[in-house]
């Protein structure tokens, strides 16, 4: 029986060879062009030619997400070339930036760092593949597995610590009219920073009471808002001399903010809220909250729509995300679970 099955592996073996050489005659290639081809291909740069140039040609959004990866990888691959890793080799590289991260008070023992590690070298990999620096079956980024990703920590705000927020930006620091301005925008849009930071006066539809966000993945949407925050949007570009096609939020002198105002914001109410200090809320929390009320009360169409997620590909359950439970729903479900009207009591 083993000499039988081995022999028709062997035939198996043959026939595919010959289809396979049947297949090239047809096509006008010989092995030998195969093999021409194969050396053909350049020379691969070393990581430290080759990242400026892909650093280059990448957005803005993926330059910040990516540039400290890259930087790592120079710091230690610099003079190597594309081809040289090995898939074994990436990993070490993500446990050791793993275990390397910059401690913080919302750090996940360095899961995140790993998983954007190795999604840095995809995206390097991929663009040499397409620079014909590396065939796409010698990727090893793709060979190597991203670390599962846990469950996000942010929720809903409820509406009581909301108002606590925004009086604290309303009555500190430099600038309360442009940081009640920015948390504004966040709640009433769910707009992402880089959607806040890439308005501009032109992206103002006062007749319409509309707003024109351009986020993350080059998408652009239309986002209804209220009349209140379009009159306070156009008299900041009037008072801040924001015309045209520049940027929109700005300093009293003029000069157009960045994220460093956001990280600044939620570091100064932290010191007026120590809640929000240990929970490490941000931005993105205030997307969360909107969402949530949005699917609550509307439903999850228009909370998906409302995010700015289309309805197709990787973003039709991304909405789930944002409008899970809070802790004041599981506990007001709690309370009436034990309550005297509930037979469990």
């Amino acid at each position: 029986m083993r000499e039988w099955s081995g022999m028709s592996d062997i035939t198996v073996g043959r026939a595919e060879l010959d289809a396979a050489r049947l297949l090239l005659s047809r096509m006008g290639i010989s092995p030998a062009d195969l093999v021409a081809a194969a050396s053909d291909r350049p020379p691969a740069p070393t990581f430290a030619e080759y990242v400026p140039v892909i650093s280059a040609a990448v957005s803005d959004g993926t330059r910040r997400a990516y540039g400290s990866y890259w930087k790592r990888v120079l710091e230690q691959w610099g003079q190597r070339r594309l081809d040289e890793p090995t898939p074994s080799e990436i990993e070490q590289l993500a446990e050791y930036t793993k275990t390397h991260v910059v401690a913080r008070r919302n750090a996940r023992g360095g899961r995140s760092a790993a998983e954007h590690l190795i999604a840095a070298l995809r995206c390097l990999y991929k663009r040499a593949v397409a620079d014909g620096y590396v065939a796409a079956a010698d990727n090893p980024a793709l060979k190597v597995a991203k670390p599962r990703r846990l469950p996000s920590t942010r929720r809903a705000v409820a509406d009581s610590r909301l108002a606590e927020i925004n009086a604290v930006a309303a009555s500190t620091g430099d600038d309360p009219a442009l940081d009640s301005l920015l948390l504004r925008l966040h709640t009433e849009t769910a707009c992402r920073r880089g959607g806040a930071l890439a308005l501009r006066p032109v992206d103002l539809d006062p007749d319409q009471c509309l707003i024109l966000l351009r986020e993350k993945g080059d998408t652009v949407r239309w986002q209804p808002v209220s009349p209140t925050l379009m009159r306070h949007l156009q008299q900041h570009a009037e008072e801040r001399r924001a015309v045209g096609t520049g940027q929109l939020l700005r300093y009293r002198n003029g000069r157009p903010i960045t994220y460093r105002r956001y990280d600044h914001l939620w570091v100064r109410i932290g010191e007026h809220l120590p809640w929000v200090y240990v929970q490490q809320l941000s931005t993105h929390w205030l997307r969360h909250t909107t969402l949530t009320w949005v699917e609550r009360n509307f439903g999850y169409a228009v909370a998906r729509a409302y995010a700015g997620h289309s309805d197709s590909g990787s973003d039709v359950g991304t909405t789930s995300t944002y409008v899970r439970a809070s802790l004041q729903e599981v506990a007001a479900a709690l309370a009436a679970l034990t309550s005297e009207a509930h037979p469990l009591a």
